[in-house]
């Protein structure tokens, strides 16, 4: 019986979205009648437990299709549909579901959507065009030494940002003001000199956003960024505040960046920064895959379509949803951090739910907010291990927890809801930790 079943092949994943990968292989399973298969770099015990069968292979490996064949044999006939799951598969994933004649983006351009130097060379063979278009294209520069550092930075009287082409999660991003300390930045992406690093004019648009989809379907969120050295993410927010003229600058620029990444069926994640005083847009990155920081759980919590399921069912039918069901509410993923720079192990704080409802419940009250408006949509800790956490985090997963929340009040603002959270998660970890004797030393 099992052997008769078709097969979901997933192409790699990163860690923080087994959940999701769970959600569609029991989706798979449920619609489809299918196995999932998993691809994945020396899997580990998790792997075996959200998949049927996991293939030992590392996207990023020279020989990734070749070695991937070789283990699946001639059980590679029953992949029936496969998606590509992670930045670092997002090309040879690509060419390997290519090779099984399965649909797929075009994995010639794929390398765009995983290395920032690529797209932006990309991008500058395309620059006339772009410009029409109301797309600015910021100065770059590959960098491979100081020297490199230091000669752009003459050119950049309005700073610049130097981080890796091809790391995810903002890190080893670094933004250099104005007669800022080279060096420091430099040395903070020597580690990735190797795989390359770039450094870029600063885009000075204060408003940033994602054009978020599938297929043809799309919708556009609104990030909420730290300002200063680390521009990391604190929070996202759906749906984003906007014009129809801003939407639809944000709308041209997101599908010409999916141009030039070759997205045409699968999902895409592509971030844009918009002026404050005309249309103009810039594109920071573009992506081949959903949205990190739950985007797409947001937008089921507004829009109430499961753009998992979807996607999944695209891959086996070819029909995909092209528009988005009017939004019933607002909603944010918010990261929560920490009030000092402490050494944490989460396992020991106890039932993350608990903590988040007190912090909304303090929510409630601080803005006047009925609570059964307020619905905890999701939330959990960042990570099991025992780690430093910054008190100024320095990249996206440099936070103690994330919650999503949606908000039923349409005359209060969800954008509020997220900058008063992020402060009571605060007075309720640290009166946490005081009361169960977990506050650690400063570290």
């Amino acid at each position: 019986m099992l052997q008769r079943m078709p097969v979901f092949l997933i192409v790699d994943y990163n860690l923080s979205r087994i959940g999701d990968v769970r959600h569609m292989r029991d989706y798979a399973r449920k619609q489809w009648g299918a196995q999932t298969w998993l691809v994945r770099a020396n899997p580990q015990a998790h792997d075996k437990e959200i998949s049927d069968r996991v293939i030992d292979a590392d996207p990023l490996d020279s020989d990734f299709i070749r070695h991937t064949l070789n283990q699946l044999g001639d059980d590679s006939a029953r992949i029936t549909a496969g998606v590509v799951f992670s930045d670092n598969a997002v090309a040879s994933g690509a060419a390997l579901l290519e090779w099984l004649a399965l649909p797929v983006d075009d994995a010639k351009l794929a390398f765009g959507a995983f290395d920032k130097l690529a797209y932006r060379i990309s991008e500058n063979r395309n620059r006339l065009s772009l410009r029409q278009l109301g797309v600015i294209l910021p100065d770059f520069v590959r960098i491979n030494c100081l020297s490199d550092v230091l000669d752009f930075s003459v050119c950049q009287e309005r700073g610049f940002v130097i981080k890796p082409a091809c790391e995810g999660n903002n890190r080893g991003v670094v933004v250099v003001a104005p007669g800022g300390d080279c060096e420091q930045a430099f040395s903070q992406v020597a580690p990735y000199l190797e795989k390359g690093v770039l450094a870029e004019a600063f885009i000075t648009f204060a408003r940033e956003y994602s054009y978020d989809g599938l297929g043809d379907l799309w919708f556009i969120t609104e990030k909420v960024s730290a300002t200063g050295r680390y521009p990391v993410e604190l929070a996202q927010i759906l749906p984003a505040r906007l014009s129809e003229e801003e939407q639809l600058a944000i709308r041209v620029a997101g599908e010409q960046a999916n141009r030039l990444i070759g997205q045409r069926i699968g999902p895409f994640h592509n971030e844009i920064k918009l002026s404050d005083t005309d249309f103009n847009t810039a594109v920071v990155e573009p992506n081949r895959r959903p949205g990190g920081m739950k985007i797409w759980t947001l937008a089921c919590a507004v829009h109430g379509l499961d753009l998992y399921a979807a996607w999944v069912d695209s891959v086996f039918s070819g029909y995909q949803p092209d528009v988005l069901p009017s939004a019933t509410c607002t909603a944010a993923t918010v990261m929560l951090g920490v009030s000092r720079d402490v050494t944490l192990d989460v396992v020991k704080l106890g039932d993350i739910q608990a903590l988040v409802h007190d912090a909304l419940s303090l929510v409630g009250c601080a803005l006047v907010l009925a609570m059964e408006d307020i619905a905890l949509i999701e939330c959990g800790w960042i990570t099991e291990a025992s780690r430093l956490i910054h008190v100024v985090p320095q990249d996206n997963s440099d936070f103690v927890a994330y919650a999503c929340v949606a908000l039923h009040d349409p005359a209060a603002d969800i954008r509020e809801l997220a900058i008063v959270l992020r402060e009571k998660w605060l007075e309720v970890l640290d009166r946490h930790l005081e009361s169960q004797h977990l506050f650690p030393a400063v570290s």
